[in-house]
Formats: structure tokens, sequence, C-alpha cells
């Protein structure tokens, strides 16, 4: 790494809690100093992938909102929060009772944030960079924020999530209509509106759907 992650994470984001979440505080990059409009020649000279960890999206948001609401859908229960991105919905988790919650996100950075941003909640979790897509991994229910926004990356999860599924796991996700979503795959759970930045998104507020993967 060109940069030192936890260095440039405190220095270049602020804390705050996401709207829809306000029971969370993470560090995140403001309207200001938004990280997101760095091109990527910019982000190349810091040696910093695209910074998916820096937003609270809206899919997490909603995920980790009903996961608060429900705590039932995770206490006593081992956790994967499965490109956990900020660790948003692994925190939410974690502090709704699960037994134990693994954050897991490939991107090294990611993994930074999750730490700090745990510890800025108090609570303890575990943090991986692996890939684990395709494993079925020891966890009672796997928790997924907003994650099918590339076709590619779809294509990879729907037959994960649907051999999760088969194996007795619970597989929840948070979607604020992305293209990708396989609704044909999903049960309804609830629905928010979420709010969320211009910057990122295409209005203000996103209509968000927690689903069950079936």
């Amino acid at each position: 790494m060109k940069t030192d992650p936890q260095s440039f994470i405190i220095a270049n984001t602020a804390l705050m809690s996401p709207p829809h979440v306000p029971e969370i505080r993470l560090y995140l990059a403001s309207e200001v100093h938004d990280l997101w409009l760095k091109t990527e020649e910019d982000l190349d000279a810091i040696g910093l992938p695209p910074p998916f960890w820096a937003f609270a999206w809206a899919g997490g948001q909603g995920l980790a909102r009903y996961v608060l609401d429900h705590p039932d859908s995770v206490r006593g229960k081992r956790v994967v929060d499965f490109a956990s991105g900020s660790g948003l919905v692994a925190i939410a988790g974690k502090m709704a009772g699960a037994a134990g919650v693994t954050a897991c996100d490939i991107d090294p950075w990611a993994g930074t944030a999750i730490r700090l941003n745990s510890r800025e909640n108090g609570v303890d979790l575990d943090v991986s960079n692996e890939n684990i897509i395709g494993r079925l991994v020891d966890a009672d229910v796997v928790l997924a924020g907003d994650v099918f926004y590339d076709r590619d990356f779809a294509d990879a999860l729907i037959p994960w999530f649907t051999a999760l599924v088969a194996a007795g796991k619970t597989v929840l996700v948070g979607d604020p209509g992305r293209a990708y979503c396989p609704k044909e795959r999903l049960e309804l759970i609830i629905t928010y509106q979420v709010p969320v930045s211009r910057i990122l998104e295409d209005s203000e507020v996103k209509k968000t759907t927690v689903w069950r993967f079936t």
C-alpha cells in the first residue's frame, strides 16, 4: 500500500451517523470531502481501491435498520456480513445480539474501516479479507447489503446464495432497486424510504427493500 489506510481514513472522513441508522457512527466521506469524486488516477496515486467503505449505501442502511428493529433475526446466531464495506450491517448485527459476527470484504481498506467503526461503536467483530463466494460459510445467517449492482457479480452470487439456503442458512438482502437484483428469487420482508446522497444516487431518497433469498 502506498498510503497507511488507518491514517488516511481518519484524516479524510468524518464520524457521522447514517440518516436511517442514527444509533451507529461511522467514518464516512462527507459531501464536502467526497472521495467518490476522485479520478482513477487520483486513487491510484494514493494506492486506494474504489472507496465503497466510505459511504453508507442505501441497501446497507435498510438492512441494518431491519436487523436493529427485528433483533430476533440474528440474536444468538452466527452471522456473516458479506461485502461489508464500512461494517454498518455487521455492527448492527452485533448490537442486535448476534452470538458472533464476521464482516467479510476483500478490500483491505474496508477491513481497516470496519475495525475503526466497530471500535467506535463498542462492538467486537471478526474481520475477513478472504473471498468467500462459493463457500459453505460457518454461520446461521448471511447478510448482504447492496450487492446486486453488477451483472457479473450478481451471476456469481445467485448460485452461491441458492446453495447457502439449500444448506439451511438464512440469507437476507438489502437492495434499493439495483438493476441485477433477482426479485424472482426473493421474498419481500419490508420496504423503507432511505435518505441518500445525490452524489452517489439519482435521488435524495431510495426505496430500499429487505428481502429473504429463497
